[in-house]
């Protein structure tokens, strides 16, 4: 971004070109296939036992063109990026087949994410205002973007998405297999779900969230909870676990599946299906319990060479995420934690966003490298464009935080230019360097309109008289006035009474 003082300031963007006037994009024709040639390339020298994803050639010590990308986005060097993937503490989620996307990185050591959900349900949203979802939800800083969708066209609406995405996609393939059951969970088999995700492997999914750690034994521990299984996808294995009395085909065909995302570059993340949906909840036997298991299968999908990351609460009181944080990467050799908030307290409804994104901000800061937005929405309805806006910047303004209090490189300098342009009264520069350019400008502008008032050396809040910064602009002035005069006087504290006194 370059600023009216002539500097300029390198922000990271998930837009994509939406966000260019000199570019013009087609929703029926998608976006360029930015990685078609690298993979062209790489398809062409690769030996038949070789794997093909971004942990694999990271173990060969190979460092890809995505992770020299990822490199300049992150302020990094590519070894440390290759390093990062090949100890399993990062992944690069970038399917073969979905080469629009721009290569992007999720770790603890680097910035902390914001996923966006978005899809239909059964009872409202079209393909359209989906794929806009997804375009608007990139503008104002989304990471990635989950199709959640459960009506009907789930595959031409997740088509369209993928094709348009600048951003890595994910999905939970269970939703997709349950519609094709007619939402029947006990008729569910391992049949239906693997064609499913080949499916939408095929198609360019880049993560694909999979209940794998919700076991038979577990489901009795959530007997006595005040909110039970909130998950939709865990709820859907455990009532096929009860049905058949038999462990999760999801589980049992595990290594099956690693074969699957294996050939696609498919990244896991690894759904906690039994994540606590209320405060009373949070750490409890059952949470914990799935937590385990998903250690097991992150080493077993590691050992395929399929890049890994592990999903978390939920509802956490401040004073209990601390431990979700340290168990996880304990137990899970350090994968990448990726968690909803989570949200702090219970009691406010049409401000989760407000409750998780307190949540969110610690959790990044203790280690999180990917937090799933909450909107206002959230226990309530569908998210609209404007909740997704909310949800969006609201998260994105806690993982900023996590990302200064962590010390990542870069981060303070977006800061650093804001608070410098607001001293010095740089209006424009404000405007656009905050998270949200247009509210604050349209803020601004309520109460000063006028075109002078984006030069003025005060706002509305204070006046022109009162204004703390303008007073310190003065008193700087006078310090410089003083030090002149110091200057001039020979760098001398005392004066002869001749000079003083002008004789």
């Amino acid at each position: 971004m370059h600023l009216t003082d002539g500097r300029d300031v390198t922000l990271y963007d998930t837009s994509g070109p939406y966000t260019d006037p000199e570019v013009t994009t087609d929703v029926r024709r998608g976006l360029p296939p930015l990685r078609a040639g690298w993979l062209a390339e790489r398809a062409a020298r690769r030996r038949p036992a070789d794997g093909l994803t971004q942990l694999a050639y990271a173990r060969r010590g190979e460092i890809t063109e995505e992770m020299e990308y990822v490199a300049i986005r992150e302020d990094r060097a590519p070894e440390f990026v290759r390093e990062e993937i090949a100890a399993g503490r990062a992944v690069l989620p970038a399917n073969v087949n979905h080469p629009e996307a721009e290569p992007m990185i999720i770790g603890k050591n680097f910035l902390v994410k914001v996923n966006a959900n978005i899809g239909n349900s059964a009872v409202t949203s079209s393909i359209e205002e989906e794929v806009e979802k997804m375009r608007w939800a990139t503008r104002w800083g989304a990471d990635t973007i989950m199709d959640l969708s459960t009506g009907k066209d789930i595959h031409t609406t997740r088509e369209w998405v993928l094709r348009n995405s600048p951003v890595p996609v994910g999905t939970v393939p269970l939703y997709q297999a349950l519609e094709k059951t007619g939402g029947r969970a006990e008729e569910l088999s391992w049949e239906i779900f693997r064609d499913t995700v080949i499916e939408q492997a095929e198609q360019g999914v880049d993560y694909m969230t999979v209940h794998a750690g919700v076991l038979l034994r577990y489901v009795p521990l959530t007997a006595r909870r005040t909110t039970g299984i909130v998950s939709r996808g865990g709820s859907i294995m455990a009532a096929w676990c009860l049905a058949h009395h038999e462990e999760s085909f999801l589980y049992t065909h595990f290594a099956e599946l690693c074969e699957i995302l294996r050939a696609y570059d498919i990244t896991f993340s690894l759904g906690d299906g039994l994540r606590p949906g209320s405060i009373a909840d949070a750490n409890d036997e059952a949470q914990f319990a799935e937590l385990r298991t998903l250690g097991e299968l992150n080493r077993i999908a590691k050992s395929h060479d399929v890049q890994t990351m592990i999903e978390g609460p939920g509802h956490v009181p401040m004073h209990k995420i601390k431990e979700n944080v340290d168990l996880q990467q304990e137990i899970c050799g350090e994968a990448p934690f990726y968690t909803l908030g989570p949200l702090t307290t219970d009691i406010a409804p049409a401000y989760d966003h407000i409750t998780s994104a307190i949540g969110a901000a610690m959790i990044g800061w203790w280690g999180t490298a990917m937090l799933c937005y909450v909107t206002p929405k959230e226990h309530l309805g569908l998210p609209d464009r404007d909740d997704v806006k909310t949800g969006v910047i609201t998260y994105k303004i806690a993982a900023h935080a996590a990302d200064l209090a962590k010390g990542h490189p870069g981060a303070q300098r977006w800061d650093d230019a804001l608070s410098q342009a607001r001293f010095e009264f740089r209006w424009e520069d404000q405007f656009n360097l905050a998270l949200d350019p247009d509210t604050a400008r349209a803020f601004h502008d309520e109460t000063l309109p006028a075109e002078p008032a984006k030069t003025a050396h005060f706002c509305s809040m204070c006046g022109p008289k009162f204004c703390s910064m303008k007073i310190s602009h003065d008193i700087r002035a006078e310090m410089d006035r003083k030090s002149e005069e110091f200057a001039q006087a020979g760098n001398r504290v005392y004066l002869p009474l001749a000079e003083t006194d002008g004789s």
